[in-house]
């Protein structure tokens, strides 16, 4: 039986005409974004299959010299920064990070962060931040993931994210005393939100209820200094 042959995808800027049409079809598609094509300061990324050009992942990234620059953000919208006002480093926000739900490959996102980790090469980043989303804005079916959040994942306090938005849910608090159910919290917890608490990343210690885009989203940092060496190594090859 012959083997069907790898997939290649490739990572560029998205700068036609065509490449934000695709984009926006693909935010529709997983966040129901009616927003227009207004991306000031964000530079948009699209993921496309090399052999048939199909769009599959999009995400948009912001640069800043340091903390100090944070209130321009797209998360400092939804949650108060001051803390990392000090941060001295760059960094690099992430945000409307989005895989068509047909796409299954793995080499998808592994071609994402290729991406990424040549933007913290090239930048001298320091922190990684974005908004990671569960689906809808019922915590129902995510407590054992808020769960193990609270217990594990929690944003150094020098650096926490103060509440800002008017719809919240304190989730450290709620689900401080409960035990998490480690099956279920992996099977809910969103796969990029995964990908960077296995890079030693942190949230904020509560959510956003973001109606508009139906999605919960907590606030999450990578400092970029602390990641395993095992994953530095996938990341940015032999030498980080």
């Amino acid at each position: 039986m012959l083997r069907r042959p790898a997939r290649a995808f490739m990572a560029t800027p998205a700068t036609s005409a065509r490449d934000m049409r695709d984009v926006q079809a693909l935010r529709h598609a997983r966040f129901n974004d009616q927003a227009g094509p207004d991306e000031s300061g964000f530079e948009c990324i699209l993921v496309r299959d090399t052999t048939t050009g199909e769009p599959v992942c999009t995400f948009r990234l912001m640069r800043f010299a340091s903390g100090a620059e944070l209130a321009r953000s797209y998360s400092a919208r939804y949650y108060d920064l001051g803390a990392l006002a000090e941060y001295p480093e760059a960094i690099l926000e992430i945000g409307r990070f989005c895989v068509a739900e047909n796409a299954r490959d793995p080499s998808i996102l592994r071609t994402a962060w290729a991406h990424v980790a040549t933007e913290v090469r090239a930048g001298n980043i320091g922190l990684l931040i974005g908004c990671s989303s569960f689906s809808g804005t019922s915590a129902d079916p995510y407590e054992d993931a808020f769960a193990l959040l609270a217990q594990q994942h929690l944003a150094p306090k020098r650096w926490l994210p103060r509440v800002k938005a008017p719809a919240v849910l304190r989730f450290a608090r709620r689900f401080r005393l409960r035990k998490p159910d480690l099956k279920k919290a992996a099977r809910t917890m969103p796969p990029l939100l995964k990908s960077y608490l296995a890079m030693g990343g942190w949230v904020s210690d509560h959510a956003v209820l973001d109606r508009d885009l139906n999605t919960l989203h907590v606030f999450t940092g990578v400092e970029v200094g602390r990641i395993p060496p095992n994953r530095a190594r996938l990341l940015f090859g032999p030498a980080a």
